[in-house]
């Protein structure tokens, strides 16, 4: 397992700045996607996916992940709205060809959110035919496609997650904080650790996405050994943010990122 750092934690940074603040962290690796100064171009990658990985050149870090959306937030043409597969379809092909050739291992994508007229029944039925197709777009390619399961999404629950992995094979983005903030334990949560092919971290507690690492519940040092235990050996994000999203506006990013970043290199020298 390797620490990673999320360019969209630093919405005032450039790409380039962003990738320099985790060099000068010492994690040397950058989780990239569509948000703030960092953004990359969406259009070019579905455009041109072999341009868009060449101006990730001389970052100097590697980029173990990169976040896609197929619309505009969390609604836009999400995987459970009715009528996406295909055009999703086809922009993943672009999004993996982007992936691959900026050696990109790993691509992360929502799981959809519950649309008007739907119950999360019908969510989860459209959500894991769209899978279905998406994982057959992904046969093709390196990079492997991966689900977060957050706040808001249809997919609340681990036993809601487990189920869709079971129905299409799909891997996680997994991300302890959104099912904490939730109410559930972390115990409930593990067993979603061998299903991950990325990990983000940032601390939480019941009602909170996002606390300051000495106010919240997740035990990290419990969480590391749950994924090593599991067979994970993939990059562990670190994603504090300063984001309207679930109020998460009055963390101090850098000293929250930096006692992350001291609480796994402590655990990895045990």
């Amino acid at each position: 397992m390797k620490l990673s750092l999320t360019a969209w934690s630093f919405p005032s940074c450039t790409l380039e700045e962003a990738a320099a603040i985790s060099k000068a962290l010492g994690i040397g690796a950058l989780d990239v996607g569509l948000f703030y100064r960092s953004a990359l171009d969406k259009h070019e990658i579905l455009a041109d996916p072999a341009a868009a990985a060449e101006k990730l050149v001389g970052l100097g870090v590697e980029i173990p992940n990169y976040y896609h959306l197929f619309g505009e937030g969390l609604a836009g043409r999400n995987l459970a709205l009715p009528g996406t597969i295909d055009q999703n379809a086809r922009d993943l092909e672009q999004v993996l060809t982007f992936a691959d050739a900026a050696r990109i291992p790993t691509v992360f994508i929502l799981p959809g959110v519950v649309n008007p007229g739907q119950s999360r029944a019908d969510a989860m039925a459209v959500s894991t035919e769209s899978l279905k197709t998406l994982k057959q777009v992904e046969s093709g390619f390196g990079a492997t496609i991966c689900i977060e399961p957050h706040v808001h999404s249809w997919a609340e629950s681990p036993g809601l997650v487990l189920k869709l992995i079971e129905a299409t094979d799909i891997r996680l983005a997994l991300d302890y904080s959104h099912f904490a903030c939730l109410g559930y334990r972390q115990e409930e949560i593990d067993p979603l650790a061998p299903y991950a092919v990325h990990v983000h971290l940032r601390q939480a507690r019941m009602g909170a996405l996002q606390t300051k690492f000495a106010e919240g519940t997740l035990n990290f040092p419990a969480m590391f050994g749950t994924l090593r235990d599991a067979g994970y050996n993939g990059a562990l994000s670190i994603e504090n943010v300063h984001q309207d999203y679930m109020n998460t506006l009055y963390e101090d990013v850098l000293t929250e990122t930096v006692e992350m970043r001291d609480c796994y290199n402590r655990w990895k020298e045990t």
